[in-house]
């Protein structure tokens, strides 16, 4: 595979592992395993044991098994074509998917924050015409 294919090939296999990370660490649908894998990793008495449920909490380190899997599947490999190209594509994979992350979030932010401005101006422009 070429260079120019290889590199399209991480850009748009980062989506998906952005995506399935994110919906596992964040969304509702995952929230009772997310709650369960929290109050484990702060509750278990062992330091192994909250590492490993901590790690289906956040969504840099779940990313890392995602984008595992996406290199068992897809046998991906970068620059290089033995096992220096799984471990360069993984990382690579990891980090562009966790750039999409942080777009994402930044973005999701500001769409909650302009909502919040949008209400707080229906209401007060709500009071100043009940006032008068």
């Amino acid at each position: 595979m070429s260079l120019s294919a290889q590199i399209v090939t991480l850009f748009l296999l980062a989506i998906p592992v952005a995506c399935v990370a994110w919906t596992v660490t964040h969304e509702e649908v995952f929230s009772e395993p997310r709650e369960f894998c929290v109050r484990k990793s702060e509750t278990c008495a062992r330091w192994y044991q909250r590492k490993f449920f901590y790690l289906f909490t956040c969504e840099y380190c779940f990313s890392h098994y995602v984008a595992i899997l996406f290199l068992f599947v897809t046998r991906y490999k970068l620059l290089y074509e033995d096992w220096r190209g799984y471990l360069v594509g993984g990382l690579a994979l990891v980090w562009v998917a966790n750039q999409y992350m942080s777009l994402y979030g930044r973005l999701r932010l500001d769409i909650k924050s302009e909502k919040i401005e949008a209400e707080i101006k229906e209401k007060i422009a709500g009071d100043e015409s009940s006032d008068e």
